[in-house]
This record gives structure tokens, sequence and C-alpha cells, in this order.
């Protein structure tokens, strides 16, 4: 067994004739008896103390200690005291990813995730306070695509915590644990009707930002980060390189999502639409740091910018121009006085990339071809996301037969 027991109630002494005697201690009757004691694979003494009565339930305890030892699964019970909260930031303070979203992180563990764990110890978690919490994020109201990321990032933090030794298993992958399912809600493309009425609900300094969103399936922060520099007007390309980022409060430049670089057909109709725009607004030169809010700075002929001739910041956008042209368009209704708007996640301008990607599966673009045009890293994820707008395949069986037979026919 590693380690011993020690009696604190009783003492052992020799009397006069040599001979070894066990007494009560001072302490006799009072705290706890037993103290299982042990030293760790730091070279460090670790105890517990257990009632009377315990002796075995504490030599049980230490056996255990010492087959975990042995099985290089010894989590050690003094590390496993530090909060949620307070290892979560430790651990969002080592992470190397993208600012931003160590950012969006932040401001996940810091609405949804500590209000209801961040008090507790890390080595208290059973599967059921995950459960509970897991409910929570459910009767929230919260999209379940996000509910689904809260989750994955607290998951993440107790994997952090098994691999520093704090904690031996992950309450978040527990059998009776389930992640937040996805929505099985597919995607509902917007109709061009749709397109135009919102595009005629924005300004006239943004209403092309329509016309680059649904003709050429930019992301909304990419929009905002093209200079006239990257489209190729005689080539009939653009040259996806940059967006705009919020980095907390502070806009950055930065590489597309994923770091995907990439080259989209630019259609006549959309040339023709960023023509006149550059002649109505010229692009102007803006500058903000790459990457980082304390990055080199670049600048770029943006093609779009506010009235404040800067860069356009999203939750201005989104909130002040986007929405109020969807209700413009019928998409949501107006908000009575004092009141938000009502969600519209499925509103968003990526519904542009949605409508997009319909009008060139409809016109038989293979999914190869859209993954690259999109910037999507995963064909797969393209096909997953869009599968149910390709083209049905029994009509084009059908057809196929239908012009080989009628080409028979007519040789005939």
């Amino acid at each position: 067994m590693a380690g011993h027991i020690q009696d604190r109630w009783f003492k052992t002494v020799t009397n006069s004739d040599g001979k070894s005697l066990k007494v009560k201690a001072d302490r006799h009757g009072t705290g706890l008896r037993y103290r299982a004691r042990y030293v760790g694979p730091d070279g460090a003494e670790k105890s517990k103390s257990f009632k009377d009565g315990q002796k075995r339930i504490a030599e049980k305890w230490l056996s255990g200690i010492e087959a975990d030892m042995t099985r290089g699964l010894y989590v050690d019970p003094s590390s496993g005291r530090v909060t949620f909260k307070d290892f979560a930031a430790q651990w969002l303070a080592s992470q190397t990813t993208d600012p931003s979203t160590i950012v969006n992180m932040e401001l996940r563990f810091r609405l949804h995730a500590f209000p209801y764990i961040g008090a507790r110890a890390m080595n208290t978690f059973q599967p059921g306070h995950i459960r509970v919490w897991a409910r929570a994020l459910k009767d929230s109201g919260m999209a379940a695509s996000y509910q689904r990321t809260v989750f994955a990032n607290v998951s993440a933090v107790f994997g952090a915590a098994v691999d520093d030794g704090i904690i031996a298993r992950n309450p978040c992958r527990a059998g009776s644990v389930k992640a937040p399912k996805l929505d099985p809600r597919k995607v509902k493309p917007w109709t061009r009707g749709r397109v135009l009425a919102v595009r005629n609900g924005l300004p006239e300094q943004y209403a092309t930002t329509v016309d680059v969103g649904a003709g050429c399936g930019l992301r909304q922060g990419e929009i905002f980060g093209l200079a006239v520099d990257e489209v190729d007007f005689a080539g009939g390309v653009v040259h996806v390189i940059r967006q705009v980022k919020l980095i907390g409060s502070n806009m950055v430049f930065a590489p597309p999502k994923g770091n995907k670089l990439r080259d989209v057909p630019l259609p006549d109709v959309v040339s023709y639409a960023l023509a006149s725009h550059i002649t109505r607004r010229p692009p102007l030169d803006v500058t903000l740091p790459w990457k980082t809010p304390d990055g080199p700075p670049v600048t770029a002929k943006l093609l779009f910018y506010s009235r404040e001739r800067k860069a356009v910041n999203r939750n201005y956008f989104n909130m002040f121009l986007w929405k109020p042209a969807l209700v413009s368009a019928g998409v949501i209704p107006e908000r009575s006085p004092g009141e938000r708007f009502r969600q519209s996640r499925e509103h968003g301008m990526h519904a542009l990339r949605h409508y997009y990607a319909s009008v060139l599966l409809d016109a038989g673009e293979n999914i190869k071809a859209l993954a690259e045009y999109l910037g999507h890293s995963d064909p797969g994820f393209t096909l997953r996301t869009y599968t149910h707008l390709l083209p049905n395949s029994q009509q084009r069986a059908r057809d196929a037969i239908d012009q080989v037979f009628r080409a028979r026919e007519d040789a005939d």
C-alpha cells in the first residue's frame, strides 16, 4: 500500500521497561481520527483525513492512489481545487489561436458558462452538473449551432485539465452527457425578389454589398475588406485576400476565414454594379492593424466605408442598416418602440451566400468548384450544407434517356 494510516487519537510511547504502549493523544475524541498519508510523484507529501470508524475506507483510498500511480492515472487531489472560471482564464491566456476567436470564447464563457459552473472546483464536477448546465443552454433559446459552440469550448477546457493532470476525466464526454444537437432545419435560400427587396432597403452607398454577396458569395467581412485593386474587371475575377474583423471593439484587417485566399468569378452584372458604385463613391484608403489590435498598420483602398470614412463596423451595419432593410423587405417585422428587432440569424448577410450557392447548383455547378468559390476548406461541408439544393438526379436520368431515344427516332 502506498503511504500509511496515522491514528491521530492515539500515540505510541515507550515506558520505563522499554515496552511500546498505545495511549490516548491530547486530541483524542475530537476532529477526524485517521489521516491517510503518501508521497506523490512530485516528492511532496499528500494526505486526506477520515472519521472514526473509517480506517478501512482510508486504506481503500490509499490502495486506489497506489493503483492510479501504477497505471499512470494519478491526479493530485489538491490540484483540482481550482475553479472552472480560474482554470478557463488560465487556459484562454495560453491559447495561440486567432485573437478574435479568443475574444469570442471569453465572451461565451462569461455569458453562458461562468454564471452556471464557474465557481465549482474542477475536481468536484460530475456528469450530472454538465447535464443540468446543458439543459440551461437549451432553455435559453439560443441557436442550436451556438449552443454546440459553447459546449465545445467548455469541453475543451475540461480536456486541457485532463491533459494537465488536474482531473482524471472530462465530464462533458461522459456517456450520459449529450452535446446540443444541431438544428435539423435545412438552408432555405432567398428568392431573387427578396434579394432585390433587401438591396433596395439599404442606403445607396451600401446597396452594392448585396450584389457582391449574392453574385460572388463573399462573406460579410470579406465584402467590407474588398479593395478596388482586388477586382479584376478585365479578367472577370475577384481576388479574395482580406476581411475586416472585430476583435472586441477593435477593427483589424485579417486574411479570409481559414487563411483561404481564393479567386471568385466576377459576373458581368456584379462588374457593372461595382463600376457604377465606384463612379458614385470612389474607393478610399483605409488603414487598420493587421490581425491584432497592436499589429502592423496595413492600408487598402476599400470599396465600402462608413460615413466617417472608416472601415465598416459589422455591429453598426447589422443593427442600423441591415435589419431596417429586412423590415422594409418584409423579412422581419418592425420593432416596437423600446424593443429590439426580432432574432434574425437565418436572415443575416450570410443569406446572400446561400442564395449564391443555390443559383450555382441550380445551374449545374459542381460541389468542388462551389466549395472553392465559397472558401470552404472541406467540400464535404459544402455538400452537407447544400445537398438538398442539388438538382433532382431522377429528373436528370429521365431527361438523358429521353434525349437518347429521341435522337434514335429522329435518325429512323
